[in-house]
């Protein structure tokens, strides 16, 4: 579950995006019980939704995408 900043976590935009996947991967079952990293353990698929909410977050952020358009369209 996503967390709800009131004051908003230092590091840029996307801070609690990152901050919410990171907690998701070091609570997952994989590292906790397999012992996995959790890099090994985002490549296997896991918090797949924080993920993909991460990546559009960070790529909402192209400055060039002001002027340019949205890429893929």
């Amino acid at each position: 579950m996503p967390k709800y900043y009131e004051d908003k976590p230092q590091g840029g935009a996307c801070a609690g995006l990152k901050e919410d996947l990171g907690a998701c991967l070091l609570q997952s079952d994989c590292v906790v019980q397999e012992g996995k990293s959790p890099r090994q353990c985002l490549k296997e698929g896991y918090c797949n939704s924080l993920k993909y909410a991460f990546f559009e977050c960070k790529r909402s952020l192209d400055n060039r995408a002001r002027f340019r358009g949205r890429k893929g369209y």
